[in-house]
């Protein structure tokens, strides 16, 4: 097992470099600042709009690097780079410093959404580049954001936007899963570079737990729900009520593996197990391989029409998820799931030629045609991030 496992750790470090050269070559926009993530397959741009969420998600990568891997010039610029981009051109300054979604490639507004995950990639951006540089002013930005993203999912402010909710909160209102488990991922971050905090991020961790499992876990229909009312309600006339993402899950999954070992709690550990095996069983695709991208809980036909497509992202987490899971329990279950979606992603993501994962496949694993490796929603964040934890993880196993 130990040479699988170092034959595998040899590879992802290989691909580590693959991708993070790709987008330092292909995706930093060295006139305006910040990172171009709409690539196609060779690494041509093919959309100068910028995400928000790419900005911060790719200061957190490059800041992580050197975090894990020590100091490199290049990553500390890039990184650099697109925080000095976010602070200048990303923040709505007019409504209560929320950030928008989208910006041209001068840093125009174009697009601005109700939801604060921009706020989110900003905060933890900020969070691992004080923890690279000790800069005070990046936690505090951190601080403050996290703070704003807790007091509006809370409804304890009003959103400075003015941006009410997608339905008309008298007919329906609900809770989205996304929220806890985003925001839980995000303590994770504050805590580790902010001890002073850590009562706050343990209470409001405690909490983003507690969410998940009272309203969003559903054990009698095997899955944890993207969508339910306010009191955990299961809605299950309407397509939104019995939609599950598995990758989604299985993401929640090891953020909450991450939270039970902190707290050495086994009870947590083992609800986490049967959230994960819940959705890789329900969302693996028996017939050609891989992680469908949203199912029906009741086998109903899910509205999305991209529903049986396969994702890169997914399969990140689901590499995670099941590494971590072999690491604390030495089952043999969830390496066979690391090692069957591993061969996967290398048959049909991995694209060694020009670096990179493709981002988008149909359900038979072939690319969407013309191919791409970037969009508004993929850049150099959950491929990385994937491949920088599994190596550590792989490390805790073989002790070195």
């Amino acid at each position: 097992m130990s040479t699988y496992l170092q034959e595998t750790r040899k590879w992802i470090k290989e691909e580590l470099d693959r991708s993070i050269q790709f987008w330092l070559k292909n995706g930093l926009d060295h006139e305006h600042g910040g990172m171009y993530t709409c690539l196609d397959r060779k690494g041509e741009i093919f959309s100068t709009d910028k995400s928000v969420w790419m900005q911060g998600r790719a200061a957190w990568t490059f800041s992580r690097l050197c975090n894990v891997y020590g100091e490199k010039k290049e990553w500390r610029e890039a990184a650099e780079s697109c925080l000095n981009f976010m602070e200048k051109y990303c923040i709505n300054r007019d409504a209560g410093d929320r950030m928008y979604f989208t910006v041209t490639a001068d840093g125009k507004p174009l697009r601005q959404r109700r939801y604060c995950f921009s706020e989110g990639f900003y905060a933890m951006a900020n969070a691992e580049y004080y923890e690279l540089t000790g800069n005070k002013e990046n936690l505090k930005r951190a601080r403050a954001a996290y703070d704003m993203i807790w007091n509006l999912n809370n409804g304890l402010i009003k959103d400075p936007t003015g941006m009410g909710p997608k339905t008309i909160p008298e007919t329906r209102t609900g809770r989205s899963l996304a929220d806890p488990m985003i925001y839980l991922n995000l303590t994770s971050i504050m805590r580790m570079v902010d001890p002073e905090l850590a009562v706050i991020y343990n209470a409001r961790s405690e909490k983003c737990v507690q969410d998940i499992f009272q309203y969003h876990r559903k054990k009698d229909l095997k899955c944890t729900l993207e969508n339910v009312g306010p009191e955990g309600e299961f809605m299950g006339d309407i397509t939104a009520g019995r939609i599950v993402n598995p990758g989604h899950d299985i993401e929640c999954a090891w953020f909450l593996m991450e939270e039970a070992k902190r707290l050495q709690d086994d009870a947590l550990y083992t609800e986490t197990e049967s959230l994960f095996d819940d959705a890789i069983n329900s969302g693996w695709d028996y017939e050609y391989g891989g992680l469908l991208y949203f199912i029906d809980c009741l086998g109903k036909p899910p509205e999305a029409y991209e529903h049986d497509m396969k994702l890169w992202w997914p399969h990140n987490e689901t590499l995670i998820a099941s590494m971590m899971a072999y690491r604390d329990t030495g089952k043999q279950e969830y390496l066979n799931w690391f090692k069957k979606t591993l061969d996967y992603c290398k048959t049909h993501f991995s694209d060694p030629e020009y670096g990179e994962w493709y981002g988008y496949l149909r359900r038979d694993g072939k690319p969407t045609e013309p191919p791409c490796k970037g969009s508004t929603f993929k850049g150099p964040f959950h491929l990385p991030r994937m491949l920088m934890m599994v190596d550590q993880l792989i490390g805790d196993i073989l002790k070195d």
